[in-house]
């Protein structure tokens, strides 16, 4: 897994390219909650993820229940197939806010 964060129109989005599974799903949890700790709103691009397993999921509930207490926004954008699949069987497409991109999400909020 590779990462990097941007900053676009108060959001800080955290990109995770490839696979996110037990041996890099902490790197990517601290990178997310970095973010939200330095009260940042969130937004988790999984466009380029190949592959997520269970410890990955585990990091995008931990990031989004962290921003809910700090009444920041959480979401996920451009979710890969296979990350949505993922997402789908756990029922957790129903929780995450998820968007086509940062466009949309704009739209929604404001």
């Amino acid at each position: 897994m590779a990462y990097e964060v941007q900053q676009d129109r108060g959001f800080a989005i955290v990109l995770l390219t490839g696979d996110v599974d037990l041996s890099c799903s902490p790197d990517a949890r601290k990178t997310i909650l970095d973010c939200l700790n330095s009260s940042q709103n969130t937004l988790v691009n999984l466009s380029d993820v190949s592959y997520i397993d269970s410890s990955g999921v585990a990091s995008l509930v931990e990031g989004y229940q962290t921003a809910k207490k700090k009444n920041l926004e959480f979401g996920l954008i451009g979710v890969s197939g296979p990350a949505m699949s993922v997402l789908e069987l756990a029922r957790l497409d129903k929780v995450f806010p998820i968007y086509a991109d940062i466009e949309e999400c704009l739209k929604r909020d404001g």
